[in-house]
């Protein structure tokens, strides 16, 4: 119990004091969960599966079984404060691993923006199966969620499947049009424009 209090005080506190940053690449506060249990008291919780987070490399199969208990969610704002710490572990820091550890631990890995974040950092750390794996999670999760349809362009580029990356970039035109950032980034990275 003590152990619980100190990481969620830990993560609230280091959360507190990265709230101002603004970051290039990512969102730095994701969707809210659709199964997220809430902060307010009397209100029933979810009862969705939390994410083993053992290993730092976790799979999306990795998950625990759908009988897991209430508890073993995260609150909404545990869920927000512990999603900025892994930005920041990701996006500021580039200390992939310890992003994917923050993201497992939080028991989402169904939701879009963790999954799609837990991909980005494995693509990162050159494990392009992870990768792709957590991105098609994602887009399971999300059909239309444009920054995994970026994200997942960006490594089938890597891979030199140029076709399939421009594919990526008509489905998110279709997504939400040429002019946001998701579209202008994989188009600069087709045009070799920028560094992914």
């Amino acid at each position: 119990m003590i152990k619980r209090f100190l990481l969620v005080a830990g993560v609230a506190v280091l959360a507190t004091a990265m709230a101002g940053q603004v970051h290039a690449m990512g969102i730095d506060e994701p969707a809210k969960p659709a199964t997220a249990p809430t902060d307010k008291p009397g209100e029933k919780k979810d009862a969705k599966p939390a994410a083993d987070s053992k290993a730092p490399d976790t799979k999306p199969a990795d998950s625990k079984p759908a009988d897991a208990k209430p508890a073993d969610k995260k609150s909404d704002l545990e869920f927000r404060n512990g999603y900025k710490l892994a930005y920041d572990a990701v996006y500021t820091r580039q200390d992939y691993a310890r992003g994917i550890a923050i993201l497992a631990a939080l028991g989402h890995d169904g939701h879009p923006d963790i999954a799609n974040l837990i991909g980005f950092a494995s693509r990162k750390l050159g494990r392009t199966e992870d990768a792709r794996a957590w991105y098609e999670k994602a887009l399971a999760s999300d059909p239309n969620h444009s920054r995994t349809w970026q994200y997942y362009g960006m490594w089938h580029l890597e891979r030199g499947d140029r076709a399939k990356a421009e594919q990526h970039l008509e489905r998110i035109q279709l997504i939400c049009g040429q002019g946001c950032e998701e579209y202008t980034s994989l188009r600069d990275a087709l045009n070799g424009n920028m560094t992914y």
